[in-house]
């Protein structure tokens, strides 16, 4: 079961670059607009013996529009795109049911198996906006693209062998905390996308035409993809607070106390503070969106921080992630 759980993971990698792929044509074909097809033209035939006795008009063949049908194209690769991913995610999913039946338990051991999951969770979310949202679409080049670059780095530099779980996480605790701070996390890495998307369109709204904002001009307005950064932020924010009380009430019962300022604790906290920095400024009506939104982007940074900087750069109670 691990060496098809590997296997998985190599093939959901694939199929997510297939997607990006998919997407990236999507992009690219994006600029061309449907132009209807000119109404046909009427030409003159004769009618009657030897084309004697009048004439009649027969429509010309209609011609079919170089821009639409760019815009076809780019509407069939971004379908493909769609199914390509719900693909990744099953086979993501596969790889994650398979290591947690390989490990007999949850397959939350190590930084291997927490960034697996985060990212499942991140696509996951993401299919469920794409399914109630459409048109916010060409976002998935920019899933698809995170969602390669981590798990590829997970495979070639956190990966680990299947292991029982150590003793010190052996509690029901382990479920109720980790599930919580995982999903959370999965959320905050999809809400991050449309944060970026917003702050590049509405550079190049306000008309900026360097770069990165050019790499925007395709994209959804700016003010859906800001209402859709604060909606996943604002759903996910609750879900991290309760995983933090969670690890506080777990760490009471394992370690005596409640909070010691572990590195782990310490970055979780400061994570907490920028995301309800960001709702509070989303809420004020004198802090402008931009603002408040780069905020967000501060927050996803200092998950990246305790994610991955924490485990690899420091040593606490919390280093279980299994690449020290």
């Amino acid at each position: 079961m691990s060496a098809l759980s590997d296997q998985l993971v190599t093939f959901a990698i694939l199929a997510y670059l297939v997607a990006m792929i998919s997407h990236a044509v999507e992009y690219a074909l994006g600029n061309a607009r449907a132009v209807p097809a000119a109404a046909p033209s009427r030409e003159l035939v004769g009618a009657g013996v030897g084309g004697a006795g009048g004439t009649v008009e027969a429509p010309a063949a209609p011609v079919q529009n170089r821009a639409g049908r760019s815009a076809q194209r780019a509407l069939v690769a971004g379908r493909i795109a769609g199914w390509v991913t719900a693909l990744a995610a099953a086979l993501h999913l596969g790889a994650l049911v398979t290591r947690g039946v390989a490990a007999e338990r949850m397959p939350w051991g190590n930084m291997y198996e927490f960034v697996l999951t985060v990212t499942f969770i991140g696509t996951a979310a993401w299919l469920a906006v794409l399914w109630k949202r459409p048109a916010l679409r060409r976002l998935g080049l920019f899933l698809t693209l995170v969602m390669v670059l981590l798990l590829a780095f997970a495979e070639l530099k956190l990966y680990v062998q299947v292991t029982p779980l150590m003793p010190a996480l052996q509690s029901y605790w382990f479920v109720i905390h980790v599930s919580t701070i995982v999903f959370a996390s999965g959320i905050f890495l999809l809400g991050v996308v449309p944060a970026a998307a917003y702050l590049m369109r509405a550079g190049w709204e306000q008309g900026r035409r360097s770069f990165p904002y050019t790499l925007a001009r395709r994209l959804p307005a700016a003010a859906g993809l800001e209402r859709m950064t604060f909606a996943l932020h604002a759903f996910a924010f609750p879900i991290f607070t309760f995983a933090v009380i969670a690890g506080a009430i777990w760490a009471e019962a394992a370690w005596g106390r409640a909070w010691g300022w572990d590195p782990k604790e310490t970055w979780a906290f400061i994570s907490w503070v920028v995301y309800a920095g960001y709702l509070h400024a989303r809420a004020t009506p004198s802090i402008k969106r931009n603002v408040a939104t780069w905020i967000a982007v501060l927050g996803f940074l200092t998950m990246l921080m305790n994610l991955f900087g924490v485990n690899f750069f420091f040593t606490g109670l919390h280093s279980y992630a299994g690449v020290s």
